[in-house]
Order: C-alpha cells, then sequence, then structure tokens
C-alpha cells in the first residue's frame, strides 16, 4: 500500500531537475526500518539513475559503527532514527557540512545547528487516552501534571522504548536533571504501568489496562486506519510543554564519502514534496516543509509549531546520561 502510494505521488509530483549523468552508487546506513525506507529508496533510484545499496540496522549501533569505521567507511548517508543519534555523529566529526540552502524555509524544530544534518521528518509526542474513561477536565495541562494524585495507577509509560528515552533526555536538556529525576520518581511512586513500547500502551488503553499513555503521535492513526471506533484518542498538552516533543529522523552525508554530490542529491529529494507527502501520508508522521496536503489524522503544519517546546536537537546526543538516570531510579 506505501509503495503504491509513494509512487503514485511521486509521479505527480515534479521532483527534481535532470538526473545526474554518472551512474552513480550510494551506500545508505539506515536506522530505519525497510518497510518505510524502501518505496522512497527505489524511486530515488528510479528518477535519478544512482542506485542504493542500504544497511539497514539499529539506528545507535550503526551511529557506533560509523565512529568505529570513521574514514574508512563506505557509507555515503546515515539516516538515525532520532535526533540524539545525529548529534552523536555530527560531534564526533563524521559528517560533511550541508549545502545552506537546504536549510531555506525549513522551522528551527527541524535543523541542526551544527549544518550538517537536516529532518526528513517528525514525530511529536502525545498523551494517549480513553474517551470512555476520561472526562475533557482531567487532560492534562503538562507531563508533570501526571505524578498527581488524580493519575495514580493510570498512566502507562515505556522506560525501555527509545522514543521515550529520547524525549527524556529533551526533559534533562529543558528542566535539568534534578527536575526530570524528580518527575521520574514521581511517576514511579504514582504506580505508572510500565509498557514495552508504543503500541502496547495503545493497546492497554483500549483494553481497559490505563487511561492515559506517553507515545508518538502515529501508532493511533495506523489503529484507526483499521477500525475508525477505536476506542483510544490523544491530544497535545499546554503549547510548548516538554512532553509535546517534536523528534525527528534525520539524514545526513558522510564526510568520508566519495560521492558527495550524489548523497546531497539524496537529501534534497527526500524533502522533495512527493517524498514528504509520502511521510506523512503513508508513515502518518510530519512532514518538516509546507505544500504537502495534510494528513487529516495530524495536526496542521502550523500547530504543530505552536505546540511544540524549542529545543537545540544537537544537544539530544546525551543518551548515556539519560540512562544512567533510569537506571538510578530502578526503571532499567
Amino acid at each position: 500500500m506505501r509503495k503504491t502510494l509513494f509512487t503514485v505521488t511521486a509521479v505527480a509530483t515534479t521532483l527534481l531537475a535532470a538526473p545526474l549523468a554518472s551512474a552513480a552508487s550510494l551506500t545508505l546506513y539506515s536506522g530505519r526500518g525497510e518497510s518505510m525506507v524502501e518505496p522512497v529508496v527505489k524511486q530515488f533510484e528510479k528518477d535519478t539513475g544512482i542506485s542504493v545499496q542500504v544497511r539497514y540496522g539499529d539506528t545507535a549501533q550503526l551511529a557506533v559503527l560509523l565512529q568505529e569505521e570513521g574514514n574508512r567507511s563506505p557509507a555515503d548517508l546515515y539516516w538515525g532514527q532520532d535526533a540524539g543519534a545525529m548529534g552523536a555523529i555530527s560531534q564526533a566529526g563524521l559528517l560533511a557540512e550541508l549545502p545552506a540552502d537546504i536549510y531555506e524555509g525549513l522551522p528551527s524544530i527541524y535543523t541542526s545547528e551544527s549544518g550538517n544534518w537536516v529532518a526528513a521528518s517528525g514525530r511529536a509526542r502525545v498523551v494517549a487516552y480513553s474517551p470512555e474513561r476520561v472526562d475533557e477536565g482531567e487532560l492534562p495541562e503538562s507531563v508533570f501534571d501526571l505524578t498527581d494524585e488524580r493519575y495514580k495507577g493510570r498512566v502507562g509509560w515505556a522506560p525501555t522504548n527509545g522514543s521515550f528515552q529520547s524525549f527524556l533526555t529533551a526533559m534533562r536538556v529543558e528542566h535539568g536533571d534534578d527536575t526530570t529525576r524528580e518527575w521520574l520518581e514521581g511517576m514511579r511512586d504514582n504506580g505508572a504501568v510500565t509498557f514495552r513500547n508504543n503500541t502496547t500502551q495503545v493497546q492497554g488503553i483500549a483494553g481497559g489496562e490505563i487511561d492515559f499513555g506517553l507515545v508518538n503521535n502515529y501508532y493511533l492513526p495506523r489503529f484507526k486506519a483499521s477500525d475508525a471506533d477505536y476506542p483510544v484518542e490523544q491530544a497535545f498538552f499546554a503549547d510548548g510543554d516538554i512532553g509535546n516533543l517534536v523528534n525527528v529522523a534525520g539524514i545526513a552525508v558522510v564526510g568520508s564519502s566519495d560521492s558527495q554530490e550524489e548523497a546531497i542529491e539524496f537529501v534534497r529529494y527526500l524533502l522533495s514534496p512527493a517524498a514528504q507527502q509520502y511521510f506523512t501520508g503513508s508513515v502518518y508522521e510530519y512532514p518538516v516543509t509546507r505544500g504537502v496536503i495534510q494528513n487529516p489524522t495530524l495536526e496542521d503544519f502550523d500547530r504543530l509549531l505552536e505546540v511544540s517546546p524549542q529545543i537545540d536537537l544537537d544537544e539530544l546526543e546525551d543518551l548515556e546520561g539519560t540512562l544512567n538516570l533510569l537506571r538510578d531510579v530502578g526503571l532499567l
């Protein structure tokens, strides 16, 4: 289904100027899953004549591999699942500087201050809830409200999940380690229910195990696509709350690449109208550029900018500090 939608959109949209003359080959290290990446890669190959060999793996593990390989790496591109991994390899000096025009018109929540990687799509943290068991007045204004007595035993979370850990890193950046530790301990002591991941939290709400869950925005729309009456809804916290963190999947050109021009062409491709339409229409993530048809299950482009906290994405690289904090409070 995703391949069909992407192909139709790509044909209907002028993506690029004439394909590059050389029959270059690129190697992409992808921390994003094959089912999501393959349709984009195949369309890029078709439209440009540039072949792409993809090595799939865990985002963090591929980042470590890049650091181990250094200038010997065969990778031309790195597509990471979250900003923390992008920041880590940026700080390691492994990435090429991107042309300045790539950032033109992009909101700050989608750009790297280092200038060597850019967001390809965004996903927001939200609070999912049961409309059957939660009154409108019970929706929390802030993620910090969830330690209140009225939410005791009613909230789910997934401390071992990568997206939760990225959110927690952002909380440390915005509010400091002491406040973050206090929140974790408050949630733990308030009976927060531990789940394996985002999907099981949404299922837990539908099944009556919990009334609230801290998840990424795109899980619920996937359930709704199969069942429009699925008994879960979701909402943002108040504008600017750290609970609304918009994390990103980032794309970068590896500094040691011998195919810089073609690699930059791939980066531009991910920001093209058809690729952005695919990310929002089929993957339920947020586009990073304007000019695409809004997915009706998501907030519009400008509303997302209003609710999002303003975080320097490059500062989300201290995952180890977050893991240590989770261990200290007994959640890992």
